[in-house]
């Protein structure tokens, strides 16, 4: 059994029989005397992927899910859903389209990943903060061009689409952030 008290970002509950990552919680307390401290939460069913809202009361007792994060890799896309494997067990787990399609702009083949477990049933898939992919095609290099001037469309190796600076050109590698898809810098 896990309190309210214990609560923070990136901790998975058992809501309704399911899992539930915490995306944020805040703790508030009321003005009246003799008053209860209510605990707000915002979290991600990982069965559904919706995000919920839910206000407990200090003290609220909650199972804690039989979650797991195992070391994981991509092995490969298998038409529009992806085959990923637990470097601990060796166990290969698919992915729905859904979900993968979210995440393969930013998977190449041996990407390693955090697999999130319920139930020997694969739930999660947490993707590394960067990643290093090759640019395909882009507009040619400006001359005199500075980092900070503009930017141009760039098309990576997996088919994602994000700006770079103008000074680089196909064939280069560049590192990108995986919240956002936004270049970082040049790998």
């Amino acid at each position: 059994m896990i309190t309210t008290s214990d609560f923070k970002r990136g901790l998975v509950i058992q809501v309704d029989g399911a899992p539930c990552l915490i995306i944020d919680v805040t703790f508030q307390s009321p003005s009246a005397r003799g008053a209860n401290t209510m605990v707000k939460t915002r979290y991600r069913n990982l069965l559904t992927g919706q995000v919920l809202d839910k206000t407990f009361r200090s003290g609220d007792k909650l199972e804690e899910a039989d979650f797991e994060r195992h070391k994981g890799q991509f092995l490969y896309a298998d038409g529009d859903r992806g085959v990923f494997m637990d470097l601990e067990t060796y166990e290969q787990f698919e992915l729905d389209a859904d979900a993968f399609s979210a995440l393969s702009p930013y998977l190449l083949e041996g990407t390693e990943v955090q697999l999130g477990i319920f139930q020997e049933r694969m739930v999660n898939v947490d993707l590394p903060m960067t990643v290093e992919l090759t640019i395909t095609e882009t507009a040619p290099v400006i001359k005199n061009a500075t980092a900070t001037a503009e930017t141009k469309d760039a098309i990576l190796e997996t088919g994602l689409k994000i700006k770079v600076p103008p000074y680089l050109e196909s064939g280069n590698k560049v590192k990108v952030d995986t919240r956002d898809g936004r270049f970082i810098s040049r790998a």
